[in-house]
């Protein structure tokens, strides 16, 4: 996920302030139109602007590629891997990069395509539950409780909202976001957040973006929903491209559910998605051989502006949901390629499930807080105009399927729930402290969450950890992310200290401020994309597209111990100081996903693991995570530790 989702400018907006019910705290509720729009500046028109995405200094990333794998190899290994990057600085390496920078002289990102490709299109694994993003609709911390009888109420005021951001992008009137240091950033993922879906392939998967702006032409319209087994397509704006009120969506849903719970159920195709990429792709072809109405519906729900998923499951907390949503039960009436997913409970609560290849978390956690910020303004309530117009009534989209297709379909169901029933997720608050007090102390909040989940699991593994942490690139050209590897040796050396019963709070604190510093460098290092991974992969791409063997960097065990390859123990992002928050699977299989949001007087957090790891619980770790926590805030957010540091 995208690193810390920072709103535009909160100055001069009008505000609404507000009790926050779950922490006790007073909030100040922004228009959300004022918030997001901007009548100023379209929303894509400064993309030509942005500066061409660099080619690092080769020198620089090999440096920090060695600093990375210090913490977890043996002198001896240390000194081996050394001599591999000389080697390969002054050889191979040295090539490859000259044909980098040629290949960067001719396109704007060097990197977009391959970073489409080889991080997601060709990996082959189902998405769900391993590769999909998992937010969760933060609206039941005020008005929407749990409810019987509310889901769909709630579906139609969610869903146009979600339409209403749709316009936005549309309209390109979506507000450009900016870095803080107040450089715009590329809007161009929000292109792909509606209208987007992955198709599969037997070897790459592609994915295909449909939506257009109002300058480009006409653009798809519709929605398709999901509900025991079947599926219905639903215009989600009028005749005037203005979104459809929220009793007018809760009617046209209302027809759908009311239809299949008194109907036989349909074949659930919505399971296929859940297989490898290679049997959907296989199971796909089949349906669209068998009958054009098939390849037709296809379309339909691949154009869609995004999918909706009725549930009649019932989700007794946040850490259900997390496991619910990103993997669950009813793997029928979910569609995993689509960009987005929205999912709605029987008791009124929600989520969405998000394909990670089109976009980052950012476009999820901004589209969810622009609903979240209506939903508090409204009170939970539909504040518009109740009146229902003639509509026409939702579409199904019947497919012909054969006995081959109902055995994958049942199959790829079994799978699935193998997959999705060894996935582990417990979401926690931690409310003794936040953002508040952090900033107090002139402590960067993200750097904090960082230092005290590596001394979590220092403590519980006795070693430190490959650490994965996103950072943003936005600045640059159609620019994703840079991975900021966070284990270094001044992180191990202040884990060491905390565990060490006989280092002094002053010692400790020392080891805290040098670890953060250099956390804080590094940071401001991979958003200029002056890391090591990325270019890394450039680099080992442009081998294989040459026809040259793997460099050895590439084969050395040093490589995958520091987390090369997709292997970092702890895979982690900060979703930012908003409402909204969500999650990924861990990258490995006895490794930790932890993703963390930050308000004022408390933080909130996800933990995955994999059931099947002996040695990794997310229950365990989220409870060490606490201890840590309050551990760090004894050496370095009290008035003791504040003395000490003078």
């Amino acid at each position: 996920m995208c690193i810390g989702f920072r709103p535009p400018s909160l100055f001069n907006v009008a505000m609404l302030i507000q009790l926050d019910s779950v922490m006790g705290e007073f909030k100040e509720i922004p228009d959300p139109d004022l918030l997001f729009s901007s009548e100023d500046e379209k929303t894509f028109s400064l993309e030509s602007d942005l500066p061409s995405l660099p080619v690092p200094d080769l020198h620089h990333t090999l440096q920090r590629y060695l600093d990375s794998v210090k913490p977890h190899v043996s002198d001896e290994e240390y000194r081996q891997t050394e001599f591999i990057v000389q080697q390969f600085a002054s050889g191979v390496g040295k090539k490859l990069h000259e044909k980098l920078l040629e290949k960067a002289r001719n396109e704007r990102n060097w990197l977009e395509r391959w970073w489409e490709e080889k991080g997601y299109l060709e990996l082959g694994i189902p998405l769900a539950p391993f590769m999909n993003l998992v937010g969760i609709g933060p609206y039941s911390k005020h008005y929407w409780m749990p409810k019987s009888g509310s889901q769909l109420e709630r579906a139609g005021i969610v869903l146009h909202y979600s339409t209403r951001f749709w316009q936005l992008i549309r309209r390109e009137k979506l507000k450009v976001e900016v870095d803080n240091l107040g450089r715009k950033l590329c809007m161009n993922q929000m292109r792909k957040a509606y209208s987007t879906c992955r198709v599969p392939g037997v070897f790459r998967d592609q994915l295909i973006a449909h939506f257009k702006t109002e300058s480009e032409g006409p653009t798809p319209v519709h929605a398709v929903v999901l509900y025991k087994g079947r599926f219905f397509s639903m215009d989600m704006v009028d005749e005037n491209e203005e979104p459809l009120r929220a009793p007018e969506i809760q009617h046209q849903l209302t027809r759908i559910k009311d239809q299949c719970d008194t109907e036989p159920q349909g074949p659930g195709l919505g399971a296929l998605t859940g297989e490898t990429r290679k049997k959907w792709a296989e199971m796909r072809s089949r349906l669209c051989a068998l009958h054009p109405e098939n390849f037709h519906n296809l379309k339909t729900i691949e154009t869609s502006l995004y999918v909706v998923c009725l549930d009649d499951y019932e989700p007794k907390d946040y850490s259900e949901m997390f496991t619910y949503s990103g993997g669950g039960r009813n793997a029928r009436d979910r569609w995993f390629d689509k960009g987005v997913s929205h999912i709605f409970y029987k008791n009124g609560l929600f989520a969405c499930n998000c394909d990670h290849g089109p976009f980052d978390g950012m476009v999820m956690v901004s589209g969810t807080y622009y609903i979240d910020l209506n939903v508090q303004r409204s009170k939970g309530k539909w504040q518009g105009s109740m009146e229902v117009r003639d509509l026409p009534k939702p579409k199904e989209l019947k497919f012909h399927v054969d006995s081959v297709i109902l055995e994958a379909i049942l199959a790829a169901e079994k799978f699935f729930l193998a997959n999705a029933s060894n996935l582990s997720c417990t979401s926690f608050v931690y409310a003794k402290y936040g953002r508040k007090k952090l900033r107090k102390y002139k402590l960067h909040p993200d750097t904090h969450i960082q230092l005290a989940l590596q001394y979590a699991y220092y403590k519980t593994h006795n070693k430190p950890a490959p650490v994965y942490e996103t950072a943003t690139t936005r600045r640059f050209y159609h620019a994703r992310t840079e991975t900021l590897r966070s284990c270094t040796v001044e992180a191990v050396e202040f884990c060491k200290a905390m565990c060490d019963r006989s280092a002094s709070v002053s010692d400790q604190k020392f080891a805290y401020l040098k670890a953060a510093g250099k956390h804080n460098k590094l940071m401001t290092e991979a958003k200029e994309l002056k890391g090591c991974d990325r270019h890394l992969l450039g680099l080992a791409v442009l081998a294989e597209e040459l026809g040259m063997p793997k460099p050895l960097l590439f084969q050395d065990k040093s490589f995958t111990k520091s987390g090369g390859g997709g292997n970092f123990e702890l895979s982690t992002s900060f979703v930012g100081y908003t409402s909204v928050f969500g999650g990924v699977a861990a990258m490995t299989s006895d490794g930790y996903g932890c993703f963390y949001h930050m308000e004022q007087n408390y933080i909130e957090m996800v933990v995955t693991t994999w059931k099947t790891s002996k040695i990794a619980s997310s229950d365990k770790f989220a409870e060490e995570v606490k201890r840590c926590l309050d551990h760090v805030e004894e050496v370095v957010l009290s008035d003791t530790s504040m003395a000490a540091k003078l």
